[in-house]
């Protein structure tokens, strides 16, 4: 199956009718592979986007920032692990986005998104993104009184507001080169309590518990409409939702891989042309090497 037709009914790209519950978390398309198959499928789209990174960093033109948002125990941290396993590390950064430091509780919402973006050839990872000011944020209420906003500036209209001032964020960095691709990756209650249980039994894994996760499951449905009112917000043409079933962690990273290579493909990359001159140069070195005048 080729990349552009995977990713095809997870662009939302009609976001004013989307509805979360129409995308079903254990949804494969119909592929009936074993790992070993997956794995080869991946393979092929990560040595596709380890070219097309080469290419990103040699042109030096275009950023690509890819976001994923998900529940815990979501699949972020193993997606990007494999999806990004034959990327150079010096053209990509990662980072994971935590609860906000007191320094940046200080400035306005996007501004810790705003120091984190990627340099012009590079590609940038955000693990959770300026979108957890209207998920998690949204749904635990608490968390918008430690931000010490003017009261008048927390009425109900705060949500769409951020919805706008984040497409404009996103809009801005459009018109200036960087490529927005960004996952939401969708798993179910069950799955999760399956994972959670999982990380319980196994020693390398018990550090990623946490009671918070918990206390989450109980506020699912919150988030659920929290996530669905954010894609319609915010699933724009210059800066897509994937909403990826992730209840097989295989299938998703093949959509998560598909889509990079798809954005990047878009692109019409090519190395830079070498001048004349330069050639010439290059052609008197080389005849210098040869003749061992170093």
């Amino acid at each position: 199956m080729k990349s552009a037709k995977l990713i095809e009914p997870f662009r939302i790209d009609k976001p004013q009718r989307f509805r979360l519950a129409d995308h079903d978390p254990a949804d494969t398309r119909g592929l009936d592979i074993d790992k070993q198959e997956a794995k080869s499928m991946l393979a092929q789209d990560i040595e596709r986007l380890a070219k097309l990174q080469e290419m990103l960093y040699a042109h030096h033109r275009w950023a690509v920032l890819a976001i994923f948002q998900a529940m815990d125990a979501g699949g972020k941290d193993s997606a990007i692990e494999h999806v990004m396993t034959g990327v150079n590390p010096q053209g990509c950064e990662v980072h994971a986005f935590k609860a906000p430091s007191a320094e940046e509780l200080d400035h306005d919402f996007l501004w810790r998104a705003a120091t984190r973006l990627p340099r012009r050839g590079h590609i940038g990872i955000f693990n959770r993104s300026h979108y957890e000011e209207v998920l998690v944020v949204r749904v635990r209420h608490e968390l918008l009184v430690r931000e010490e906003l003017p009261p008048e500036l927390t009425r109900n209209r705060i949500w769409k507001q951020r919805f706008e001032d984040i497409v404009a964020f996103e809009r801005h960095l459009a018109r200036n080169g960087t490529i927005i691709v960004k996952f939401h990756l969708r798993i179910s209650k069950e799955e999760q309590k399956r994972r959670f249980l999982q990380r319980l039994e196994d020693p390398a894994k018990r550090w990623k518990f946490s009671m918070d996760d918990v206390a989450d499951r109980k506020l699912w449905d919150r988030y659920m409409d929290a996530y669905e009112d954010m894609i319609r917000h915010t699933s724009t043409p210059e800066a897509p939702w994937y909403v990826v079933p992730a209840d097989n962690k295989w299938f998703a990273r093949l959509v998560v891989a598909a889509a990079l290579v798809d954005a990047l493909d878009r692109l019409d990359l090519r190395f830079p042309k070498v001048s004349r001159a330069q050639l010439e140069e290059m052609q008197r070195i080389r005849k210098a090497l040869e003749a061992g005048r170093d």
